[in-house]
Formats: structure tokens, C-alpha cells, sequence
């Protein structure tokens, strides 16, 4: 089952190419994403990495928390999943 993984205090000059490089390491990334401003195109300092493997993940955030990417500590951890509210819905 596949698992998605939080970096913060990523580099603006961090790639997804440089995250998937860097996870790929511990096992298949499936994806890397940097979260970018919609108007300035410019990263927002974090992303998220999804990898096929649970274990796979699990290795991937114990190993690189903490360490230096870019010239930057990142914080590496399980992604939670953010709440969705219902805009439709009347408030009481």
C-alpha cells in the first residue's frame, strides 16, 4: 500500500527531481510534488513524496529527518491527510 510522505522547510531551490532522487534510494517513489504559489510559480518550502511501499517510506523518513538538503534541515514526516469541509452544507 502506497504512503505519502511530508518534507518541510524545503529549499526554493529544491526540485521535485531532487526529491525523488533522494527517496528513491529507499525504495519507488511514485511521486514527487513541491508546492508551488499560483501566481509567483515560486516554491511554498515543502512537498510531499508518495511511495509505493510502506516499510519503504517508513526507512525514507527515519533516515533522512533532519538532514541537510540544499543547504536546509527538512523535516520529514507521514503526510495527514488534510479535512475537507463542505462548503454546500448550512451552518447551525
Amino acid at each position: 500500500m502506497a504512503k505519502k510522505v511530508y518534507i518541510g522547510n524545503l529549499s526554493f531551490s529544491t526540485t521535485e527531481e531532487t526529491l525523488t532522487a533522494l527517496f528513491s534510494r529507499f525504495g519507488e517513489v511514485d511521486s514527487a510534488n513541491i508546492i508551488k504559489d499560483k501566481v509567483t510559480g515560486q516554491s511554498k518550502g515543502f512537498g510531499f513524496v508518495e511511495m509505493s511501499d510502506e516499510k519503504c517510506a517508513d526507512s525514507a523518513i527515519a533516515a533522512l529527518h533532519q538532514k541537510e538538503v540544499d543547504g536546509r534541515r527538512i523535516r520529514v514526516s507521514v503526510a495527514e491527510e488534510k479535512p475537507h469541509f463542505n462548503r454546500n452544507s448550512t451552518r447551525n
